[in-house]
């Protein structure tokens, strides 16, 4: 084999560490960042917060030692500009500017939340379903062998109280080293379980299809014609025809008529499909924008909330005894690493900032009439603007918040495809999906609109889509198929 030596030029990008930090900062929630921000608190001694005692680093020092800006440093009238008090709140309020979202609040990072802390708070805490079915086996007489079992089914459970796997699935699974006569008699140990759990409250635990849940729940119910309707209807797997209330076949099956076949669906309607879901601890989270739109004459504009601007700077008396030092080396990296990190949380907000104005810019008529003036918008266009990358932007727009007249949105939502016009324009997917919500609404009851006649509808408003693409919004907007929104 002949050996030779080749030269080959080649361009590659060298992401450096505080490149890198930036681009993870920018990517972070809110919460993410504050969650960041404490823990470098914690790690270096060069940072504090601007609530601090000890003397600070000023921004014209933080610049020239390492090109920093101080995210809490801006001129006399930014400052006032991006204030937003209670008495801006008000006023807006009379000027019809937040007229969509009356009483509608965001709740900063104050340092005096404590003060409202409510001690009765930690009395409302719900139990799991699990914990809520144990308490009750707990009052029984059982055997060691009988609790076990229905311990085992009770841990079975998943969230919404059906059981997924049953007893000869379970026994397999506790005891796979058993002979079949054992695993068989574990088995019918669970299995007496099971009748055993599916007897406690909430009515329909236990269950392991919909229609045994269901049947379980009916069960409870006084008994009644009705009640035996809806039974038969459950049991014998006529629930699809049910959604699509198909009364002429469900009549041929259950030799009933349409009358009584309409009183025993409004019965199963009553029921709750997930009896396990009300147990289940609640994850909503009140979301703090990180932009507030704002009306400044007739034009909407992106102002930067500063309740969750971390306020951070430069102990400069730590600063100065590390450059007195003579042996302040392992240091001296601290200390660029903080200021590293205060300009690179002052860069992630100036971007958010820049590319939130950029995206109200462009949906001005969202701020004034709300889906309905939505238009087309892709994450292109605002990089081409702002000149930056894609990826950028959609790391801007992710889990970034504005608060808008009409509440609280993602900066992601105004983001969406277009479809044409006849005027050869093109209307936003969310103004179209608004004018669908708009038109089942306002539609009849007795005769709903079907997913051809809305197509029909948006044609004659010069709108272009397709009865399937009609069909896909309407599902994404959770509007039940025409059958099912008919009444009598």
């Amino acid at each position: 084999m002949k050996q030779t030596l080749n030269l080959r030029l080649s361009q590659h990008l060298a992401l450096t560490p505080q490149l890198q930090q930036s681009i993870r900062l920018l990517q972070l929630s809110t919460l993410e960042l504050h969650q960041e921000v404490e823990q470098m608190l914690e790690a270096n001694p060069f940072l504090e917060h601007e609530e601090g005692d000890a003397e600070s680093e000023t921004p014209a020092e933080a610049l020239a030692a390492a090109d920093t800006v101080d995210p809490r440093k801006e001129s006399a009238e930014e400052t006032q500009e991006l204030k937003l008090d209670q008495e801006d709140w008000q006023s807006g309020a009379e000027q019809g500017e937040w007229d969509a979202a009356p009483g509608e609040t965001w709740q900063g990072s104050s340092g005096e939340a404590d003060d409202d802390f409510d001690p009765l708070g930690l009395a409302h805490v719900n139990i799991d379903l699990r914990a809520h079915l144990r308490s009750q086996l707990a009052g029984l007489s059982l055997s060691l062998a009988d609790r076990g079992a229905a311990e085992a089914i009770i841990d079975s459970l998943d969230d919404d109280g059906y059981l997924l796997e049953g007893p000869d699935q379970l026994a397999a699974e506790l005891n796979p080293q058993a002979s079949d006569e054992d695993r068989e008699a574990l088995a019918d140990a669970l299995r007496m379980g099971l009748k055993l759990v599916q007897s406690f409250d909430p009515a329909g635990v236990g269950a392991t299809t919909l229609a045994e849940c269901m049947c379980l729940q009916l069960g409870r119910e006084p008994p009644s014609p009705q009640r035996d309707l809806a039974k038969a209807l459950c049991a014998g797997g006529h629930l699809e025809l049910l959604s699509k209330r198909d009364w002429k076949r469900l009549s041929r099956a259950l030799e009933a008529d349409e009358a009584a076949l309409r009183d025993a669906q409004q019965l199963i309607a009553r029921l709750d499909p997930h009896p396990g879901a009300r147990f289940a601890p609640s994850t909503a989270q009140a979301v703090t924008p990180d932009v507030i739109a704002r009306r400044v004459g007739r034009r909407w504009r992106a102002v930067l909330n500063p309740e969750v601007m971390p306020k951070l700077r430069i102990n400069s008396l730590y600063a100065e005894l590390l450059r007195r030092s003579r042996d302040g080396a392992g240091l001296s990296g601290q200390l660029q690493e903080a200021r590293w990190f205060v300009r690179n949380v002052q860069q992630r907000f100036e971007t958010i900032e820049r590319v939130a104005q950029a995206v109200i810019e462009r949906q001005q008529n969202f701020f004034s009439h709300g889906e309905l003036g939505m238009r087309p918008l892709v994450l292109r266009e605002i990089a081409d603007e702002l000149g930056l990358h894609e990826s950028t932007i959609s790391r801007v727009t992710t889990q970034k918040y504005v608060l808008t007249p009409y509440g609280t949105f993602e900066l992601k939502y105004f983001f969406g495809s277009g479809l044409s016009t006849d005027t050869g324009g093109s209307a936003s997917s969310t103004a179209v999906r608004a004018i669908i919500r708009s038109m089942v609404q306002e539609e009849n009851p007795t005769a709903p609109l079907s997913d051809g006649e809305i197509a029909e509808r948006l044609a004659a408003q010069g709108i272009s889509v397709a009865r399937r693409t009609v069909a896909k919004y309407r599902e994404a907007l959770r509007i039940p198929p025409t059958a099912q929104r008919k009444s009598a």
